[in-house]
């Protein structure tokens, strides 16, 4: 009998200590006030997150957009750099021309005429030409080939040989041009 009551004051003990076990685990549950104020926090945070990258993608898209729209006429900005280096061959043939008849002064004229006209084209669509003069910058300038010069410093432009555009800030065709060695 002894065994038997040591076995049923066990198993009382063992029913005693269920009941404080779920005690122990009610006060760790969490208040279904305070999860539900987290899982609001946390679904701002990932909101407030996602409207940021949103913001952002839109701004790109915006900066995208513009350079689109300002350097849209590229190709045709480079396609027109070949007739104006062709009015500057033509002017810089007259201009060694010693013939002085009349009718070489009107085509000079027209000529003239005509690449002023184109000049102001260019400009007005933001294409200017590449500053050619002093030291040799290779963002904007192609070196073609090195020649000896005393008239200039060692990496200086000595010739050019094509003028070299902009279109803004960006370059449309870089100046070929001759160096100092």
């Amino acid at each position: 009998m002894s065994q038997e009551n040591e076995n049923l004051e066990e198993s009382q003990t063992e029913e005693v200590e269920t009941p404080e076990d779920n005690e122990t685990e009610e006060t760790v549950e969490v208040d279904p006030l305070e999860a539900a104020l987290a899982e609001a926090a946390d679904y701002k945070d990932k909101y407030l997150r996602a409207h940021a990258d949103f913001e952002n993608s839109k701004k790109r898209l915006e900066k995208d957009k513009m350079n689109a729209v300002s350097y849209a006429n590229e190709s045709f900005a480079k396609d027109i750099l070949a007739v104006m280096d062709s009015f500057e061959n033509a002017l810089a043939s007259m201009e060694e021309s010693e013939d002085s008849s009349e009718v070489l002064e009107k085509m000079k004229e027209g000529v003239n005429l005509t690449h002023e006209q184109l000049k102001k084209v260019l400009e007005k669509n933001h294409i200017k030409a590449v500053d050619c003069e002093g030291e040799f910058n290779p963002e904007v300038h192609q070196a073609i080939m090195q020649v000896e010069s005393d008239a200039h410093e060692t990496g200086d432009v000595v010739q050019v040989m094509q003028k070299g555009y902009t279109i803004k800030d960006r370059i449309l065709r870089p100046a070929m041009v001759s160096t100092c060695k």
